[in-house]
């Protein structure tokens, strides 16, 4: 049975229709997982198996699916895009002991569990990925008023209250009664759905919750802060209204709930700036011009996110600057290059970076995006001028030297771009950049972009390294010889002469083959 603890955390809905029944089965759906129970009780009559049924629905992607009840069966499974689905009835069952001959333990592992009458189940059934969802019958409101209490074990509070949150915020902006389609992310913790109303419009709800600190690493402070990583969805707004008050194409705000780290945002669509050949030439060009136009004027630190709530944009300073180095030293070097890096090493690896942070700090100052490459780029054929490129991705905005966005998208993490290409680049910003400001120094500049393409592409091959170690997704590492390759036209700036002679002495596998 669950628990007092988890009583305090439940949360009590009260539905007039069974349509809105059937939209919190939706809701579920889309957070449920592998290894959940999710155990349906209450009165009979109450809709706990047309609850069931739409969720097995949504989850075999089949709105056709008849997916009976299993009184008699006592269970169905289901194979569903998003795994195993076990669908129990246990009003049958007398003693929990016939759950041991059913061997419905059993069944239950590595699969999303569906239970009606789970009090039958005693304590087989306690488990802290069990949701409790309990539907009452109210008479006296209508026959078709329900009372539903979710009861959410240890592993689903969090989940089911940014759904719900996620719930009010679309019905309150007037799109409740939109679907919702996962969109696919990238290596952020961040999701996104695509929303689609019944007249065709579209938008994009972003689901951020406020980010966890990890464990300290340093001074007491988790990885995240020293990265001067966003925590909070603040920084997303901020620097949304910023970029759209310089007539950028960022994505407008349609309704937001800054607590929760809920955003309703503008679909700017699927345009790329890609083909099947790789970069677009043209569709770059005009996103360098974007970054030009972003880089021609003073810009403030201090931004407003809501009435009475601001947000700084933080110093990309040398603790940054130097912890996103080390994670080369961290991941990169034992799990891929297969180094084990004595303490001099490390300490020779932090004389090298220190003369050429340096020469960063005396540099000019502006917001750098972080991440201005391709998959965080949107083509806009139908705007004009420099609105043509829609930018979508910039939480982790710092103060920091221009030509860092320009790194991240001559030297593509994701896409190759060909020296011609990245040339071109550089030529056309630093023309657009003399014609607003006669004192740019290219000289200056593209010392700068050498270095701030090796700490790039030396904190992306720690990061896509960490990606398969760490986190289990194997898919970055076909991303490394390319990053390797940009790393390696970076040390060629003479500036860089002694950081390379580090990477030759103990990562020789750089320059293997190339």
């Amino acid at each position: 049975m669950t628990s007092p603890a988890n009583l305090a955390r439940s949360w009590a809905l009260t539905f007039s229709s069974e349509a809105e029944t059937l939209r919190l089965a939706d809701d579920i759906a889309g957070i449920v997982k592998s290894g959940d129970l999710v155990a349906l009780s209450g009165d009979l009559g109450a809709g706990k198996s047309t609850f069931a049924r739409a969720l097995i629905r949504r989850l075999a992607d089949d709105e056709t699916l008849e997916a009976p009840s299993p009184t008699f069966t006592l269970m169905q499974a289901y194979d569903t895009p998003r795994g195993r689905v076990l669908h129990a009835d246990l009003y049958r069952i007398k003693d929990s002991g016939e759950l041991v001959e059913l061997g419905l333990a059993e069944a239950l592992e590595d699969a999303i569990g569906l239970v009606e009458w789970p009090d039958r189940g005693g304590d087989m059934l306690d488990t802290a990925s069990r949701l409790d969802i309990v539907l009452e019958l109210e008479p006296d409101a209508g026959d078709e008023t329900r009372r539903i209490t979710l009861i959410p074990g240890p592993s689903w509070a969090d989940r089911l209250g940014l759904t719900l949150g996620a719930r009010r915020l679309l019905d309150a902006a007037g799109w409740g009664n939109a679907s919702r389609i996962h969109m696919l992310g990238d290596a952020s913790t961040r999701a996104y759905e695509r929303l689609r109303r019944p007249d065709g419009e579209t938008a994009v709800l972003m689901i951020s919750p406020p980010r966890a600190d990890g464990p300290p690493v340093r001074g007491g402070k988790p990885y995240s802060a020293i990265a001067r990583l966003a925590e909070r969805v603040d920084a997303f707004v901020a620097i949304d209204k910023g970029l759209r008050a310089l007539d950028l194409s960022a994505p407008g705000i349609i309704a937001s709930d800054l607590v929760n780290g809920l955003l309703l945002i503008e679909d700017l669509g699927s345009g790329t700036v890609l083909d099947e050949n790789g970069p677009v030439p043209e569709r770059y060009e005009v996103a360098i011009e974007a970054l030009a136009v972003l880089h021609a004027r003073p810009l403030p630190t201090i931004l407003p996110v809501a009435e009475g709530r601001e947000h700084v944009i933080p110093d990309f300073d040398l603790e940054a600057l130097t912890i996103e180095t080390e994670l080369l030293l961290d991941w990169y070097a034992p799990h891929i290059a297969g180094v084990a890096l004595p303490a001099i090493a490390r300490a020779e690896f932090a004389r090298a970076w220190a003369p050429l942070f340096d020469i960063l700090a005396e540099g000019p100052r502006t917001w750098a995006l972080r991440d201005f490459h391709s998959p965080n780029l949107i083509w806009l054929p139908e705007r004009k001028g420099v609105a043509r490129i829609g930018i979508i991705d910039f939480q982790d905005a710092v103060i920091g030297h221009p030509a860092y966005d320009v790194v991240s998208l001559g030297q593509d993490a994701r896409v190759d771009v060909p020296p011609a290409l990245e040339l071109k680049l550089l030529s056309r910003y630093a023309t657009l950049r003399r014609a607003q400001d006669p004192h740019f120094d290219l000289g200056s500049f593209a010392t700068a972009y050498a270095i701030l393409g090796a700490q790039r592409n030396t904190k992306i091959l720690g990061i896509f390294a960490r990606l398969d170690k760490r986190d289990g997704k194997p898919a970055y590492l076909r991303h490394l010889p390319r990053i390797e390759a940009y790393l390696r036209r970076d040390l060629q700036h003479p500036a860089l002469s002694g950081l390379k002679a580090w990477y030759e002495t103990h990562l020789p596998r750089l320059f293997q083959g190339a």
